[in-house]
């Protein structure tokens, strides 16, 4: 079941990634509202990725407080 849920994110990826090409080279108005959500989504990935990389940076940095408790 979970194999069937990958699949269908990898061809809504691969068909999305498609759209914005065929978009850059003035393809039908639903190919460019498909490109249009493709980049929205990529892009809230990528903060939501940064946010959680930085977060986790920060929350391996050790204390300042010189060993008093």
């Amino acid at each position: 079941m979970i194999n069937l849920v990958l699949l269908g994110v990898v061809v809504l990826a691969v068909g999305g990634c498609a759209c914005v090409l065929w978009a850059e080279r003035g393809g039908p108005r639903w190919a460019r509202r498909v490109a249009t959500v493709t980049l929205a989504v990529s892009e809230l990935v990528h903060r939501s990725e940064k946010r959680r990389r930085r977060r986790q940076r920060l929350s391996m940095t050790p204390t300042n407080n010189s060993g008093r408790d």
